[in-house]
């Protein structure tokens, strides 16, 4: 920490992103991205002529995206704002519409950006309680009068909330926004984008990382009533107007238009799931019921920090995470069918000989 760095900032913990090691080569079932490469069409399109045109700016308004995607939801083009990824859209969110006096309410466990952004832009910070099983209860933010920022299918657990759930949070009161951060909607939950018409208080922010292949890319979205937008657009345009690159910008467009593609990677990551949650089942473990992209797995015979240790050594990234309520799992991100059977071994080996 150097002298200069601003008091405000000082006792700042900034998020911790998954390992991306380079020592050798890992089997990545850590951090959550897709096991498959984008589409074709992404691919063709990111041409040579495209690549020429990298000394021009790109579209600060993203129009032929943001066209792309208001086909693809169909909704109208000033109901969507793009953004650098959803971790800037999630930024622009809080930075626009949360503050010291009414904060942010998110379930006790949740994606970590969420109370990093409110220590970063001094923000007040609520965290609710999870169930027993881990889900959330929708109820428990009955009488809360602060923001909410929920992850649907929420993060680290997998398990989601139903349409009706997201209803009957937004119409508890008109008094507050209510975040849904949808960024493993695609694998097993049903998006609520189709209640932005419906209410003014709700915004719903997704992502092209997980189901569109496109970690690399940075690209990511709010949906939300048209002055939502106006207002994030004032927040964007004061910080960054040229945000997303031209390339990124394609590659987006032309994953929103190849939907084969997508259904095909999303229904083997949904197959692939099921192979690994049936194997983790059958060796004892305790598998949290997800619709994501990944799984939350606990075993009694090792801790979940010796397991993700042993699991590295043996060439396989997962994640493990400190919080009290979660420091016995690991999360496993879905990869290829191979790597699921790789990772399967690995866990075997690795169970018989704490066994013995």
């Amino acid at each position: 920490m150097s002298r200069f760095l601003s008091n405000e900032l000082s006792k700042l913990a900034p998020y911790v992103p998954g390992e991306q090691p380079q020592d050798k080569k890992y089997i990545k079932l850590n951090t959550n991205e897709s096991p498959f490469a984008p589409s074709d069409e992404v691919i063709k399109a990111l041409n040579k002529e495209e690549v020429s045109k990298l000394n021009l700016y790109s579209d600060p308004e993203a129009k032929n995206l943001i066209k792309a995607a208001a086909n693809y939801y169909n909704i109208e083009e000033n109901y969507i704002i793009a953004g650098n990824g959803s971790d800037e859209i999630l930024a622009f969110i809080f930075k626009a519409f949360f503050n010291s006096n009414k904060g942010v309410a998110c379930p006790e466990i949740s994606y970590g950006f969420y109370p990093v952004f409110c220590n970063l832009f001094n923000i007040k910070y609520i965290s609710v309680p999870l169930k027993e099983d881990f889900s959330i209860d929708v109820n428990d933010y009955a009488n809360i009068c602060d923001n909410v920022v929920i992850a649907n299918p929420n993060a680290q657990t997998g398990i989601k909330l139903s349409f009706n759930d997201i209803k009957k949070l937004v119409s508890q009161s008109s008094e507050r926004l209510v975040v849904i951060d949808e960024a493993y909607v695609d694998f097993g939950a049903e998006s609520a984008v189709p209640l932005i018409k419906e209410f003014d208080n709700l915004i719903v922010v997704s992502t092209m990382s997980k189901s569109r292949s496109l970690a690399g890319a940075r690209v990511g979205f709010a949906f939300a009533n048209s002055s939502l937008i106006a207002d994030l657009n004032t927040v964007k345009f004061s910080f960054n107007p040229y945000n997303i690159n031209r390339l990124s910008m394609i590659a987006a467009q032309k994953a929103l238009e190849d939907r084969e593609y997508f259904k095909f990677c999303v229904n083997e990551i949904i197959k692939n799931r099921e192979f690994i949650v049936d194997f983790l089942k059958e060796e004892g473990f305790k598998v949290l019921p997800s619709s994501a992209n990944f799984v939350l797995a606990e075993t009694n015979v090792i801790s979940g920090e010796n397991l993700y240790l042993k699991l590295k050594e043996e060439g396989v990234l997962v994640r493990h995470f400190k919080d009290e309520k979660i420091n016995n799992f690991i999360r496993i991100t879905i990869g290829s069918l191979e790597e699921m059977k790789i990772f399967a071994q690995k866990v075997k080996k690795i169970i018989e000989e704490y066994k013995i």
